[in-house]
């Protein structure tokens, strides 16, 4: 699968949420209203094609995706107002979301989080970016790369 990461960082490549399946579609739903709270995601309104496309999107309240394309940015990281209050949120990562919705995750299982959450680890790619963007020094990316081990 060709990794597609959305203007906040995230990884559109691998939600569930791009999935013709709708079972698929709806456990992350599931999911999403267990773990996150979320009520008004189904099935179908979930239904999207990368928030970079001109197609459906899942998050049709996102501030930062309508921003970063007036901005004509390729990625929120890249504007000089980077971190701003439309992405501060949406800046994940794997550790922060499991303490962040303790006690939810307490019993999750590894396909809940698969569906579920992955998608949303952007931590990663915007040091990345970052660092490409000679933002952050490159060793920032090493070292990170190297905590995981």
């Amino acid at each position: 699968m060709k990794e597609m990461i959305g203007y906040c960082g995230y990884n559109c490549h691998l939600c569930a949420a791009r999935s013709d399946d709708p079972v698929i579609r709806q456990k992350m739903v599931d999911g999403w209203k267990k773990i996150l709270g979320h009520e008004n995601y189904t099935a179908e309104n979930v239904r999207c094609d990368g928030c970079k496309s001109n197609g459906r999107v899942a998050d049709k309240k996102c501030r930062a995706r309508p921003c970063a394309k007036e901005k004509g940015v390729e990625y929120c990281a890249h504007c000089d107002e980077f971190p701003c209050d439309k992405i501060k949120y949406l800046i994940s990562s794997r550790e922060g979301m499991l303490i962040w919705l303790f006690p939810k995750t307490s019993s999750i299982t590894e396909e809940e989080y698969n569906l579920c959450l992955r998608q949303f680890e952007s931590m990663p790619n915007l040091l990345r970016i970052l660092a490409s963007a000679g933002k952050i020094p490159s060793w920032t990316v090493k070292s990170s790369k190297q905590s995981k081990k």
